[in-house]
């Protein structure tokens, strides 16, 4: 019998909410005994197999096109999939620049900054398109679980996905879900 496959993803973030993952401590080596680990900086893997995977944890906002094309592909390959932390969930840090246009935002800083030679905007085909304001994922894709936290405890990851993986519906007790 195979193991249930998880993968993980970042979009625009801070990464924390993988940090926290790994918080779970000596518990990640029980997880790596119930599941198999397909994309993930655990593994170095950048894109998920082919065959898809059981769940998907996805951390981070929508910034640019490429967060879109990363997203719409991780949840094509992800049964179930999980919006991880305040970015994923309602655009958090990322999103504060909503309140400013991307004109604005692009001058400030490629412009007008202090300690700038060359005043430019890059203008690289390279470079993803930024997007007229930063997106949570569930405005883009259907979304199956949501864990609240900035980032979540390790112990609400342990949870949902101890859960998850003994086919139960996840439940998080007040402290798993509140924001200090």
């Amino acid at each position: 019998m195979t193991k249930p496959t998880i993968a993980t993803c970042s979009l625009a973030g801070c990464f924390g909410c993988h940090m926290s993952l790994l918080d779970i401590d000596e518990r990640i080596v029980d997880l790596v005994q119930l599941v198999q680990f397909d994309r993930s900086p655990l593994t170095d893997i950048k894109h998920c197999s082919e065959q898809g995977v059981d769940i998907g944890l996805i951390e981070g906002a929508l910034c640019n096109a490429e967060n879109i094309h990363t997203l719409r592909e991780f949840r094509r390959r992800c049964r179930i999939l999980v919006a991880v932390g305040t970015c994923a969930i309602s655009g958090g840090v990322p999103a504060l620049r909503n309140r400013i246009p991307v004109e604005e935002c692009l001058n400030e800083a490629y412009l007008q900054g202090q300690g700038i030679d060359q005043p430019q905007i890059p203008n690289d085909v390279e470079l993803p398109l930024l997007m007229d304001k930063v997106y949570p994922v569930h405005e883009v894709v259907h979304i199956d679980y949501s864990l609240p936290g900035c980032p979540p405890p390790a112990d609400a990851f342990w949870s949902l996905l101890t859960a998850l993986l003994e086919g139960r519906e996840p439940s998080l007790d007040y402290p798993l879900r509140r924001f200090d």
